[in-house]
């Protein structure tokens, strides 16, 4: 049971996850700035989204060329590659005067969080007691997400109520990187035989055609729940201000916060309801937080965009995590880590090309239009999904790729 494992041999995992947190709260620290920053050097709200969607194209590049990087070289000397692109991604918002240096911290950060995505979770869970529990992925997805929900939530407490707005969060970011280095060097490696650097090989996601039953619908759900976590992370901000005179920036910081958080609530339940029961579920939720998002779009009602980052979260969390250990389950050994970063470079798009259409859109027909232009669209996707799915038969789509490798071996 729980209760009896020895709290000293989970210390290295819940510290590996710490600084986890502390590498992802960077990449959304500057979410409740940006409309300071708007101010200070005066650009569009086109440019916000871009500047945003600089990450996510930083992120993908990563998983691409540099994924499996960690598996050679080890899990610290990547991470802590990581830790210096976020420190330089702060360096970089410190020094902002003008809008290069937003790209680039953007950017640095896209780095950072791409070198953290695959190595922090392995590490997480090889730190653990009975590497691959449960438990040990619940942490490294818990901490994941939790970083990105804190990095808002931070950087808006700390504009609001205390000195330096656009200077102290990344202060404060800084001395958390340099005590999370310090940590790692005092964890141990898990990788037992490391090769040099010139051994790491660009990745190209793969996708076995046993695979594509399970990994459709997953895609659609990923890229989606990434879509709206896009819209909250970059424009939710500024359509609070316009619309609902919600000029506070910690108010900001939170209700982007929330959404990231209710994705650790849903993605916590996962393993009680099961697999099969959440990816539609979570696809539900999605659908459920999107209509939510339109009616506040509609009515400008600040209860309606809670309850949409709320719900939409928490589908986010039930859905990704559901495809994730599908597609991962379903995908043969040689070529799962190739077939999960197809996945993560499907949901990484989600987080940055429907964010710049809003931003087009709204230099033409304004934001709440651009908005509920995005939410029709998303809300086709994942209905698609949710229609794919209910036309499986009662079993899981691991159980249909058995099915398929068995009738390929015949």
């Amino acid at each position: 049971m729980d209760g009896g494992l020895d709290r000293r041999g989970w210390l290295p995992c819940y510290l590996s996850g710490a600084v986890f947190a502390v590498c992802m709260a960077g990449t959304t620290l500057p979410t409740p700035l940006y409309s300071l920053y708007q101010d200070k050097l005066g650009f569009s709200e086109l440019t916000v989204t871009v500047v945003y969607a600089v990450y996510a194209f930083g992120v993908i590049g990563v998983l691409l060329l540099a994924g499996n990087a960690s598996d050679a070289v080890g899990r610290r000397p990547v991470l802590l590659w990581g830790l210096g692109c976020a420190a330089a991604s702060a360096v970089c918002f410190l020094c902002a005067t003008a809008l290069g240096w937003l790209y680039a911290g953007r950017l640095l950060s896209g780095l950072s969080a791409g070198l953290f995505t695959g190595a922090a979770t392995a590490y997480v869970m090889e730190l653990a007691p009975g590497k691959g529990s449960p438990r040990a992925s619940f942490v490294a997805t818990a901490a994941n997400m939790g970083g990105l929900g804190c990095g808002p939530l931070l950087a808006g407490v700390l504009a609001q109520y205390a000195p330096w707005p656009l200077h102290l969060p990344f202060v404060v970011h800084l001395v958390l990187l340099a005590v999370s280095a310090v940590v790692l060097f005092r964890l141990r490696e898990t990788v037992g035989e490391r090769r040099p650097l010139s051994a790491v090989r660009p990745q190209r996601p793969g996708l076995p055609p046993e695979v594509r039953a399970v990994f459709g619908p997953a895609a659609l759900a990923s890229f989606v729940g990434f879509a709206l976590f896009g819209v909250f992370t970059s424009v939710s901000p500024a359509f609070l201000a316009q619309f609902l005179d919600v000029d506070n920036h910690a108010v900001s910081g939170l209700i982007v916060a929330l959404a990231f958080f209710a994705s650790i609530a849903g993605q916590s339940v996962v393993g009680r309801i099961g697999e099969r029961r959440s990816l539609p579920l979570g696809c539900a939720g999605l659908l459920g937080g999107l209509a939510l998002l339109a009616a506040a779009l509609w009515w400008q009602m600040l209860p309606l965009v809670v309850l949409s980052a709320l719900l939409g979260g928490g589908g986010q969390g039930l859905a990704f995590r559901a495809a994730l250990s599908q597609v991962a389950a379903a995908s043969p050994a040689d070529r799962r880590a190739a077939v999960i970063s197809a996945l993560f470079v499907v949901a990484y798009a989600g987080i940055s090309l429907p964010v710049i259409g809003v931003g087009v859109l709204s230099g033409h027909i304004g934001l709440q239009d651009a908005g509920l232009i995005f939410i029709a669209c998303m809300a086709a996707l994942v209905i698609c999904a949710g229609a794919y799915l209910l036309r499986l038969p009662a079993e899981d789509g691991t159980s249909t790729v058995r099915r398929t490798r068995e009738q390929r071996s015949r």
